[in-house]
């Protein structure tokens, strides 16, 4: 009997980790795919050279949706800061995005609040258009 492999996990991303950004995530081995792009509820916070994220609320923030394998999840995990006492620079969430009329389960990593004090919410929501 073949090994039951776990569920496809899914990635949200949205600032330097999008396709073109910085932190290209196509950049990462093992490669993710491409799955569409999404919007979810938060603000966008412009953090000097990145962004960060606080879900919900009446904004948008634009991003991709990747599918991803742990060992890409678990490198990712290092890039943002993530803590299992949620002290990082960022926290690891799942949100539900609207993709093709269904709801995707999506990690996203949302900025951690302390790290937001006194800077500018990026009003498009999209980073990559940022004024």
């Amino acid at each position: 009997m073949p090994d039951s492999l776990p569920p496809p996990r899914h990635v949200f991303v949205y600032g330097t980790l999008r396709a073109g950004g910085s932190n290209d995530i196509a950049r990462f081995s093992p490669a993710p795919l491409r799955i569409a792009d999404g919007v979810i509820a938060g603000t966008l916070y412009d953090l000097g050279t990145y962004p960060g994220a606080v879900l919900g609320g009446e904004g948008r923030v634009q991003g991709e949706i990747y599918r991803i394998t742990p060992a890409l999840e678990a490198q990712l995990d290092v890039l943002e800061e993530i803590r299992p006492d949620d002290s990082g620079e960022y926290i690891k969430r799942e949100v539900q995005v609207p993709v093709a009329g269904a709801l995707l389960s999506c990690l996203v990593y949302e900025i951690h609040p302390d790290r937001i004090a006194g800077r500018a919410p990026i009003a498009s929501g999209d980073w990559f258009r940022r004024a």
